[in-house]
């Protein structure tokens, strides 16, 4: 049986409310654009061994915000390698054309080059990992641990 790792909820800032806890159910954009969400989310991924998706998908956000050409060509070539080429160590899953439309977009790379195999990424996790992440005892644990915490404060 395969144990899902604990996550320790911070006990001094950033001290997560129990309504914070529960918007991350309403949407992946509000797990991912929270800290301590984003990091659940990936430790959830890591205890699948499914965690390729979550990386590609950190790895495309930092690449949006390169300036430099050459520091964005070097970078392209290195998500290819890692997460698009089919024999990539840790290859997302999407289909031959987005792969070989990646691939030329990427060419003659510009912070775009990802957005069409990223927004699909973001869709698979959307479809299938977010919705197991919320059924998931790790996400259950977060709530009762948010709730038991919010409930000591109010005493």
């Amino acid at each position: 049986m395969q144990m899902e790792p604990d996550i320790t909820i911070p006990s001094t800032e950033g001290l997560l409310s129990t309504d914070e806890v529960a918007r991350w159910s309403e949407s992946l954009d509000h797990l991912l654009s929270h800290k301590y969400g984003l990091t659940a989310f990936r430790t959830f991924l890591r205890s699948e061994f499914s965690d390729e998706n979550i990386e590609f998908w950190m790895v495309c956000e930092e690449y949006k915000k390169m300036k430099s050409s050459t520091k964005l060509v070097s970078t392209a070539n290195k998500i290819f390698k890692e997460f698009i080429d089919v024999q990539a160590p840790r290859e997302v899953n999407i289909d031959y054309r987005t792969r070989e439309k990646t691939k030329q977009s990427l060419e003659d790379p510009s912070p775009t080059s990802l957005n069409e195999v990223q927004a699909m990424v973001y869709s698979l996790m959307e479809k299938d990992s977010y919705p197991r992440f919320l059924k998931s005892k790790m996400y259950q644990d977060l709530v009762n641990r948010a709730h038991a915490q919010g409930q000591r404060r109010s005493v």
